[in-house]
């Protein structure tokens, strides 16, 4: 599937979906730059400083984890992070945001995720009625705004994405238009990320559906670099404290050889009754006939406000070979306890 093609595709829905909308006003959404598993969920700290709010987010996570693929070998480490933002409004009632995301972690314990070292994304943000426009390390607005909810404590579900990513430097659009918000990042490689959500109560239950189609590139263990055109599909209901969500999604890997397809699934729940939260997750694919499997159990135990036990098991697997080269190599089944703080 070309990338025209997949233009075609997604943009007239995209399009439908703000005609649908067109009698309510796009509206500008702040734009959050922490593309990692963990984030905040307090209330930030604010500032006035003249005409600018400055305001400021972050946590810190200590944590002790067991790899039981590597003969129970424990290990210990911590992560930190933060961004803050600087906000005003320009006479003419447009909104600029600079915003800064920088995160330490002291090695590489989480699945798939957070590797050691620092690192951080900063972005220039302009919005209005019209929505938001930004530049700089822009590159995962549409998957944060069109992604599964993430696990509760420290539970990381292994694959659940496209394999091809943006690079860091891009562009990016989001608009809020009724119950669709609609998005569109560019890399600096011209690689595209489209994706549109919708979500509306009914009753009792909200709803939320999500659609994403994305170009990047995925560098194997081979060392081989693919270009990558992916299709997802996610859809959620909420009802009282319990989240139940599933996604799909379609994968082409284009190289100078063969072009392997990969295609997946992945279901979830999250709940959560007074001060403890647990989720349940699994993941299964294939790739050219080959799997991929992974599952996650996590826990959360609010101590107070801002401090919390967390506890998280996860699994994956996945031994993908593709033209006599290997595409994915991993097997890991980690549990890790932490300690962490918000604000």
């Amino acid at each position: 599937m070309t990338a025209n093609r997949i233009r075609r595709a997604v943009l007239p829905a995209m399009i439908v979906a703000a005609g649908m909308a067109a009698v309510s006003s796009a509206t500008a959404q702040p734009v959050s730059l922490n593309y990692e598993r963990l984030s905040s969920m307090e209330e930030p700290l604010a500032a006035e400083v003249g005409d600018v709010t400055v305001i400021l987010t972050g946590l810190v996570d200590a944590r002790v984890s067991v790899d039981h693929e590597d003969g129970n070998d424990t290990d210990t480490g911590a992560i930190a992070n933060f961004q803050a933002s600087a906000r005003t409004q320009l006479p003419n009632r447009w909104r600029v945001d600079l915003s800064y995301f920088g995160q330490h972690a002291s090695d590489p314990t989480t699945l798939f995720g957070t590797g050691d070292g620092y690192t951080d994304n900063v972005a220039l943000s302009v919005g209005g009625y019209w929505g938001r426009v930004s530049g700089g390390n822009a590159s995962g607005i549409v998957r944060e705004l069109t992604r599964r909810l993430r696990g509760a404590g420290n539970a990381a579900l292994g694959f659940d994405n496209f394999l091809g990513e943006l690079e860091d430097l891009s562009a990016g659009y989001t608009g809020r238009f009724g119950p669709w918000i609609v998005g569109a990042v560019v890399d600096e490689d011209g690689n595209l990320d489209l994706g549109a959500a919708f979500q509306r109560p009914a009753g009792a239950r909200d709803w939320r559906l999500a659609l994403r189609a994305a170009e990047g590139t995925f560098g194997s263990r081979s060392g081989q670099r693919f270009g990558t055109k992916g299709l997802g599909l996610v859809g959620e209901v909420i009802y009282g404290s319990t989240t139940l969500d599933a996604g799909a999604g379609w994968e082409r890997l284009s190289s100078r050889g063969p072009d392997p397809d990969r295609r997946y699934v992945s279901i979830g729940m999250r709940t959560k009754a007074g001060v403890i939260s647990l989720s349940l997750e699994g993941h299964a694919g294939r790739i050219e006939g080959k799997d991929e499997a992974s599952v996650a159990l996590g826990g959360q135990y609010d101590i107070a406000r801002g401090l919390s036990a967390n506890l998280g098991l996860n699994h994956a697997k996945a031994r993908v070979s593709f033209d006599g080269a290997p595409l994915l190599d991993i097997e890991e089944t980690k549990s890790m306890l932490s300690l962490r703080y918000s604000f």
